[in-house]
Protein backbone atom coordinates (compact mmCIF):
# COMPACT_ATOMS: atom_id res chain seq x y z
CA UNK A 1 0.00 0.00 0.00
CA UNK A 2 1.38 3.38 -0.95
CA UNK A 3 2.76 5.42 1.97
CA UNK A 4 2.81 2.29 4.14
CA UNK A 5 4.73 -0.61 2.61
CA UNK A 6 7.59 1.63 1.49
CA UNK A 7 8.13 2.65 5.12
CA UNK A 8 8.39 -1.01 6.17
CA UNK A 9 11.02 -2.04 3.64
CA UNK A 10 13.25 -4.60 5.44
CA UNK A 11 16.26 -3.92 3.18
CA UNK A 12 16.17 -0.19 3.95
CA UNK A 13 15.57 -0.95 7.62
CA UNK A 14 18.75 -3.04 7.81
CA UNK A 15 20.66 -0.27 6.07
CA UNK A 16 19.49 2.24 8.68
CA UNK A 17 20.47 -0.18 11.46
CA UNK A 18 24.00 -0.44 10.02
CA UNK A 19 24.25 3.34 9.72
CA UNK A 20 23.10 3.78 13.32
CA UNK A 21 25.73 1.30 14.52
CA UNK A 22 28.39 3.04 12.47
CA UNK A 23 27.42 6.51 13.74
CA UNK A 24 27.26 5.63 17.45
CA UNK A 25 30.53 5.59 19.40
CA UNK A 26 28.71 5.00 22.70
CA UNK A 27 25.28 3.98 23.95
CA UNK A 28 22.96 7.01 23.81
CA UNK A 29 19.72 7.48 25.75
CA UNK A 30 16.78 8.66 23.64
CA UNK A 31 13.15 9.09 24.67
CA UNK A 32 10.31 8.56 22.22
CA UNK A 33 7.53 10.76 23.53
CA UNK A 34 4.52 9.07 21.94
CA UNK A 35 2.99 5.74 22.93
CA UNK A 36 2.27 4.97 19.30
CA UNK A 37 6.01 5.14 18.64
CA UNK A 38 6.61 2.82 21.60
CA UNK A 39 4.31 0.19 20.13
CA UNK A 40 6.06 0.37 16.74
CA UNK A 41 9.51 0.15 18.31
CA UNK A 42 8.53 -3.07 20.09
CA UNK A 43 6.32 -4.52 17.35
CA UNK A 44 9.08 -4.34 14.73
CA UNK A 45 11.90 -5.33 17.08
CA UNK A 46 13.73 -2.02 16.77
CA UNK A 47 14.34 -1.58 20.49
CA UNK A 48 15.77 -5.08 20.82
CA UNK A 49 17.88 -4.79 17.67
CA UNK A 50 19.53 -1.56 18.83
CA UNK A 51 19.70 -2.18 22.57
CA UNK A 52 23.52 -2.27 22.59
CA UNK A 53 23.85 1.19 20.96
CA UNK A 54 20.64 3.01 22.02
CA UNK A 55 18.65 2.93 25.22
CA UNK A 56 15.11 3.84 24.25
CA UNK A 57 13.12 5.34 27.13
CA UNK A 58 9.36 5.33 26.79
CA UNK A 59 7.91 8.73 27.63
CA UNK A 60 4.53 9.95 28.88
CA UNK A 61 3.03 10.38 25.41
CA UNK A 62 -0.13 8.38 25.98
CA UNK A 63 -3.03 10.75 26.76
CA UNK A 64 -5.17 7.98 28.22
CA UNK A 65 -2.31 6.93 30.50
CA UNK A 66 -1.66 10.40 31.90
CA UNK A 67 -5.32 11.21 32.59
CA UNK A 68 -5.40 11.59 36.40
CA UNK A 69 -7.48 9.40 38.67
CA UNK A 70 -9.57 12.34 39.84
CA UNK A 71 -10.75 12.99 36.26
CA UNK A 72 -11.79 9.34 35.86
CA UNK A 73 -13.53 9.39 39.25
CA UNK A 74 -15.40 12.49 38.15
CA UNK A 75 -16.41 10.82 34.88
CA UNK A 76 -17.70 7.81 36.83
CA UNK A 77 -19.67 10.11 39.13
CA UNK A 78 -21.29 11.76 36.12
CA UNK A 79 -22.02 8.42 34.47
CA UNK A 80 -24.04 7.40 37.54
CA UNK A 81 -26.16 10.55 37.33
CA UNK A 82 -29.52 9.38 35.86
CA UNK A 83 -29.69 12.51 33.71
CA UNK A 84 -26.34 11.87 32.00
CA UNK A 85 -25.07 9.77 29.10
CA UNK A 86 -21.28 9.77 29.52
CA UNK A 87 -19.37 9.41 26.24
CA UNK A 88 -15.68 9.01 25.50
CA UNK A 89 -13.16 7.14 23.38
CA UNK A 90 -13.15 3.38 23.87
CA UNK A 91 -9.71 3.33 25.54
CA UNK A 92 -11.00 5.39 28.45
CA UNK A 93 -13.81 2.98 29.37
CA UNK A 94 -11.54 0.47 31.15
CA UNK A 95 -8.97 2.82 32.69
CA UNK A 96 -9.17 2.45 36.48
CA UNK A 97 -9.73 5.42 38.74
CA UNK A 98 -9.47 5.20 42.51
CA UNK A 99 -12.95 3.66 42.75
CA UNK A 100 -13.13 1.67 39.55
CA UNK A 101 -13.46 2.39 35.83
CA UNK A 102 -16.24 3.69 33.62
CA UNK A 103 -16.88 0.05 32.71
CA UNK A 104 -17.48 -0.65 36.39
CA UNK A 105 -19.73 2.41 36.62
CA UNK A 106 -21.76 1.06 33.70
CA UNK A 107 -22.09 -2.26 35.52
CA UNK A 108 -23.53 -0.34 38.48
CA UNK A 109 -26.19 1.21 36.27
CA UNK A 110 -24.36 4.17 34.76
CA UNK A 111 -25.00 5.14 31.15
CA UNK A 112 -21.62 4.98 29.37
CA UNK A 113 -21.31 4.99 25.58
CA UNK A 114 -18.03 4.83 23.62
CA UNK A 115 -17.82 7.12 20.58
CA UNK A 116 -15.36 7.49 17.73
CA UNK A 117 -15.28 11.29 17.81
CA UNK A 118 -16.66 14.32 19.67
CA UNK A 119 -18.98 14.86 16.70
CA UNK A 120 -20.66 11.55 17.57
CA UNK A 121 -21.38 12.93 21.05
CA UNK A 122 -22.95 16.04 19.50
CA UNK A 123 -25.14 13.82 17.33
CA UNK A 124 -26.14 11.86 20.42
CA UNK A 125 -27.20 15.12 22.08
CA UNK A 126 -29.45 15.86 19.10
CA UNK A 127 -31.01 12.41 19.30
CA UNK A 128 -31.53 12.46 23.08
CA UNK A 129 -32.86 15.92 24.00
CA UNK A 130 -34.05 14.72 27.42
CA UNK A 131 -30.58 13.53 28.45
CA UNK A 132 -27.43 15.43 29.27
CA UNK A 133 -24.65 14.25 26.97
CA UNK A 134 -21.18 14.64 28.47
CA UNK A 135 -18.10 13.99 26.36
CA UNK A 136 -15.01 13.01 28.41
CA UNK A 137 -12.44 14.90 26.35
CA UNK A 138 -8.91 13.50 26.53
CA UNK A 139 -5.92 13.72 24.22
CA UNK A 140 -3.00 15.85 23.15
CA UNK A 141 -2.95 18.65 20.58
CA UNK A 142 -3.92 16.10 17.93
CA UNK A 143 -7.46 15.54 19.19
CA UNK A 144 -8.13 18.96 20.71
CA UNK A 145 -9.24 20.66 17.44
CA UNK A 146 -12.04 18.09 17.00
CA UNK A 147 -13.24 18.75 20.55
CA UNK A 148 -13.23 22.51 19.93
CA UNK A 149 -15.22 21.99 16.73
CA UNK A 150 -17.78 19.95 18.65
CA UNK A 151 -18.36 22.88 21.01
CA UNK A 152 -18.78 25.27 18.09
CA UNK A 153 -21.17 22.83 16.40
CA UNK A 154 -23.24 22.40 19.57
CA UNK A 155 -23.46 26.18 19.91
CA UNK A 156 -24.55 26.55 16.30
CA UNK A 157 -27.23 23.88 16.75
CA UNK A 158 -28.44 25.47 19.97
CA UNK A 159 -27.80 22.29 21.98
CA UNK A 160 -27.96 22.96 25.70
CA UNK A 161 -27.71 19.30 26.68
CA UNK A 162 -24.11 18.87 25.50
CA UNK A 163 -21.03 19.49 27.64
CA UNK A 164 -17.40 18.47 28.08
CA UNK A 165 -15.44 16.98 30.92
CA UNK A 166 -12.07 18.36 29.80
CA UNK A 167 -8.82 16.49 30.41
CA UNK A 168 -6.86 17.68 27.36
CA UNK A 169 -3.09 17.94 27.88
CA UNK A 170 -0.15 19.55 26.07
CA UNK A 171 3.03 17.70 25.15
CA UNK A 172 5.78 20.31 25.35
CA UNK A 173 5.20 21.30 29.00
CA UNK A 174 5.60 17.62 29.94
CA UNK A 175 8.88 17.47 28.03
CA UNK A 176 9.91 20.63 29.87
CA UNK A 177 9.15 18.98 33.22
CA UNK A 178 11.26 15.97 32.24
CA UNK A 179 14.15 18.09 30.98
CA UNK A 180 14.51 20.07 34.22
CA UNK A 181 14.19 17.00 36.46
CA UNK A 182 17.60 16.38 38.11
CA UNK A 183 17.17 12.64 37.51
CA UNK A 184 16.54 13.09 33.79
CA UNK A 185 18.78 10.84 31.67
CA UNK A 186 17.30 11.80 28.31
CA UNK A 187 19.91 12.95 25.80
CA UNK A 188 17.59 13.30 22.81
CA UNK A 189 13.85 13.30 22.08
CA UNK A 190 11.85 11.71 19.27
CA UNK A 191 8.85 14.04 19.02
CA UNK A 192 5.43 12.76 17.98
CA UNK A 193 4.69 13.47 14.34
CA UNK A 194 0.92 13.70 14.68
CA UNK A 195 1.18 16.34 17.42
CA UNK A 196 3.60 18.32 15.27
CA UNK A 197 1.14 18.33 12.36
CA UNK A 198 -0.86 20.74 14.53
CA UNK A 199 1.76 22.66 16.54
CA UNK A 200 4.53 22.62 13.90
CA UNK A 201 8.11 21.48 14.38
CA UNK A 202 9.40 25.03 14.84
CA UNK A 203 7.46 25.28 18.09
CA UNK A 204 10.16 23.07 19.65
CA UNK A 205 13.02 25.43 18.85
CA UNK A 206 12.86 27.46 22.11
CA UNK A 207 12.84 24.17 24.06
CA UNK A 208 15.96 22.97 22.23
CA UNK A 209 17.72 26.29 22.79
CA UNK A 210 16.94 26.23 26.52
CA UNK A 211 18.03 22.68 27.19
CA UNK A 212 20.50 21.86 24.40
CA UNK A 213 18.69 18.56 23.76
CA UNK A 214 18.04 17.45 20.16
CA UNK A 215 14.40 17.07 19.14
CA UNK A 216 13.75 14.95 16.06
CA UNK A 217 10.19 14.80 14.73
CA UNK A 218 9.36 11.31 13.49
CA UNK A 219 6.45 9.26 12.24
CA UNK A 220 5.37 5.83 13.39
CA UNK A 221 6.52 3.37 10.74
CA UNK A 222 9.79 1.42 11.16
CA UNK A 223 11.78 3.51 8.68
CA UNK A 224 10.43 6.72 10.20
CA UNK A 225 11.68 5.70 13.63
CA UNK A 226 15.04 4.36 12.43
CA UNK A 227 15.68 7.53 10.46
CA UNK A 228 14.75 9.60 13.51
CA UNK A 229 17.08 7.62 15.76
CA UNK A 230 19.91 7.98 13.24
CA UNK A 231 19.43 11.74 12.99
CA UNK A 232 19.33 12.07 16.78
CA UNK A 233 22.56 10.07 17.19
CA UNK A 234 24.31 12.09 14.50
CA UNK A 235 23.48 15.28 16.37
CA UNK A 236 24.59 13.85 19.71
CA UNK A 237 27.86 12.54 18.26
CA UNK A 238 28.53 15.98 16.74
CA UNK A 239 27.62 17.69 20.06
CA UNK A 240 24.82 19.53 18.29
CA UNK A 241 21.22 20.18 19.28
CA UNK A 242 18.58 21.38 16.89
CA UNK A 243 15.06 20.63 15.70
CA UNK A 244 15.02 18.17 12.82
CA UNK A 245 11.88 17.28 10.88
CA UNK A 246 12.08 13.65 9.71
CA UNK A 247 8.34 13.51 9.04
CA UNK A 248 8.16 16.14 6.33
CA UNK A 249 5.43 14.31 4.42
CA UNK A 250 3.00 15.32 7.19
CA UNK A 251 4.62 18.05 9.29
CA UNK A 252 5.20 21.64 8.25
CA UNK A 253 7.36 24.10 10.19
CA UNK A 254 4.32 26.13 11.30
CA UNK A 255 1.91 23.19 11.63
CA UNK A 256 -1.80 23.75 11.10
CA UNK A 257 -2.63 27.34 11.99
CA UNK A 258 -6.36 26.92 11.22
CA UNK A 259 -6.63 24.09 13.76
CA UNK A 260 -4.75 26.12 16.39
CA UNK A 261 -7.05 29.11 15.85
CA UNK A 262 -10.12 26.95 16.50
CA UNK A 263 -8.54 25.57 19.67
CA UNK A 264 -7.55 29.04 20.88
CA UNK A 265 -11.09 30.26 20.32
CA UNK A 266 -12.58 27.63 22.64
CA UNK A 267 -9.78 26.72 25.08
CA UNK A 268 -7.14 28.44 27.16
CA UNK A 269 -3.92 27.09 28.64
CA UNK A 270 -3.98 26.02 32.30
CA UNK A 271 -1.96 24.05 34.83
CA UNK A 272 -3.14 20.46 34.84
CA UNK A 273 -2.35 17.29 36.81
CA UNK A 274 -0.78 14.43 34.86
CA UNK A 275 -0.96 10.91 36.19
CA UNK A 276 2.52 10.03 37.42
CA UNK A 277 3.96 13.51 36.88
CA UNK A 278 1.84 15.68 39.20
CA UNK A 279 0.66 19.16 38.26
CA UNK A 280 2.48 20.46 35.18
CA UNK A 281 2.47 24.25 34.67
CA UNK A 282 0.67 25.08 31.40
CA UNK A 283 0.28 21.32 30.95
CA UNK A 284 -3.35 21.33 29.85
CA UNK A 285 -6.34 23.17 28.49
CA UNK A 286 -9.68 24.29 29.88
CA UNK A 287 -12.73 25.90 28.33
CA UNK A 288 -12.66 29.68 28.17
CA UNK A 289 -15.10 31.49 30.43
CA UNK A 290 -17.34 32.43 27.52
CA UNK A 291 -17.89 28.70 26.84
CA UNK A 292 -18.53 27.81 30.48
CA UNK A 293 -22.05 26.57 29.76
CA UNK A 294 -20.39 23.63 27.99
CA UNK A 295 -18.23 22.76 31.01
CA UNK A 296 -19.64 19.62 32.65
CA UNK A 297 -17.59 20.12 35.80
CA UNK A 298 -19.02 23.62 36.22
CA UNK A 299 -22.57 22.46 35.51
CA UNK A 300 -22.81 19.23 37.46
CA UNK A 301 -19.95 18.74 39.88
CA UNK A 302 -20.31 21.10 42.80
CA UNK A 303 -19.61 18.25 45.25
CA UNK A 304 -16.83 15.88 44.20
CA UNK A 305 -15.64 13.10 46.49
CA UNK A 306 -11.87 13.12 47.18
CA UNK A 307 -9.68 10.74 45.21
CA UNK A 308 -7.94 7.86 46.95
CA UNK A 309 -4.53 7.16 45.47
CA UNK A 310 -2.93 3.75 45.41
CA UNK A 311 0.72 2.75 45.58
CA UNK A 312 0.22 -0.63 43.89
CA UNK A 313 0.61 0.58 40.32
CA UNK A 314 4.03 1.90 39.29
CA UNK A 315 2.73 3.52 36.12
CA UNK A 316 4.11 6.89 37.22
CA UNK A 317 7.66 5.52 37.06
CA UNK A 318 6.91 3.93 33.70
CA UNK A 319 5.56 7.22 32.31
CA UNK A 320 8.65 9.07 33.56
CA UNK A 321 10.93 6.55 31.91
CA UNK A 322 12.44 5.55 35.26
CA UNK A 323 11.58 1.87 34.79
CA UNK A 324 10.54 -0.39 31.94
CA UNK A 325 7.20 -2.21 32.36
CA UNK A 326 8.77 -5.64 33.03
CA UNK A 327 10.62 -4.10 35.99
CA UNK A 328 7.29 -3.56 37.76
CA UNK A 329 6.63 -6.48 40.12
CA UNK A 330 2.97 -6.53 39.09
CA UNK A 331 3.62 -6.72 35.33
CA UNK A 332 1.91 -9.77 33.88
CA UNK A 333 1.07 -11.09 37.35
CA UNK A 334 -1.22 -8.78 39.28
CA UNK A 335 -1.58 -6.45 36.28
CA UNK A 336 -2.77 -7.75 32.91
CA UNK A 337 -4.97 -6.33 30.12
CA UNK A 338 -7.91 -8.26 31.60
CA UNK A 339 -7.26 -6.96 35.13
CA UNK A 340 -5.18 -3.77 34.83
CA UNK A 341 -3.87 -1.86 37.81
CA UNK A 342 -3.13 1.22 35.75
CA UNK A 343 -3.82 2.98 32.47
CA UNK A 344 -0.61 1.96 30.60
CA UNK A 345 -1.83 -1.64 30.59
CA UNK A 346 -5.21 -0.63 29.13
CA UNK A 347 -4.51 2.00 26.50
CA UNK A 348 -3.71 1.05 22.93
CA UNK A 349 -0.76 3.43 23.28
CA UNK A 350 0.31 2.32 26.76
CA UNK A 351 3.88 1.10 27.28
CA UNK A 352 2.78 -1.76 29.55
CA UNK A 353 0.28 -2.95 26.95
CA UNK A 354 3.01 -2.81 24.30
CA UNK A 355 5.38 -4.97 26.35
CA UNK A 356 2.59 -7.39 27.28
CA UNK A 357 1.68 -7.81 23.62
CA UNK A 358 5.11 -7.89 21.98
CA UNK A 359 7.29 -9.13 24.85
CA UNK A 360 4.86 -11.11 26.96
CA UNK A 361 5.94 -12.35 30.38
CA UNK A 362 6.60 -16.08 30.70
CA UNK A 363 3.51 -18.13 31.42
CA UNK A 364 3.18 -19.19 35.06
CA UNK A 365 4.23 -22.75 35.79
CA UNK A 366 1.22 -24.59 37.11
CA UNK A 367 3.15 -27.74 37.99
CA UNK A 368 6.71 -27.82 39.27
CA UNK A 369 9.10 -30.02 37.34
CA UNK A 370 9.93 -33.19 39.22
CA UNK A 371 13.21 -34.99 38.74
CA UNK A 372 13.40 -38.66 37.83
Amino acid sequence: MKYLDEFRDPVLAQRFVREIRTAATRRWTIMEVCGGQTHSLLRYGIEEELQDVVELIHGPGCPVCVTPREAIDLACQLALDPRVILTSFGDMIRVPGSRGSLQAAAARGGNVQPVYSPADAVKLAQQNPRNEIVFFAVGFETTTPATALAVLQAEQLGLRNFSLLVAHVRVQPAMEALAVDPDCRVEGFLAAGHVCTVVGCESYRPFVERHAIPVVVTGFEPLDLLQGILECIRQLEAKQSTVSNQYARSVRPDGNSAARQIVDRVFEVCDRPWRGLGIIPAGGLRLRKEWQEFDAEYRFCSDVAPTNETTDCRSGQVLLGLIKPPQCPHFGVGCTPDRPLGAPMVSSEGACAAYYRYRPPPAPRLVEEVGP
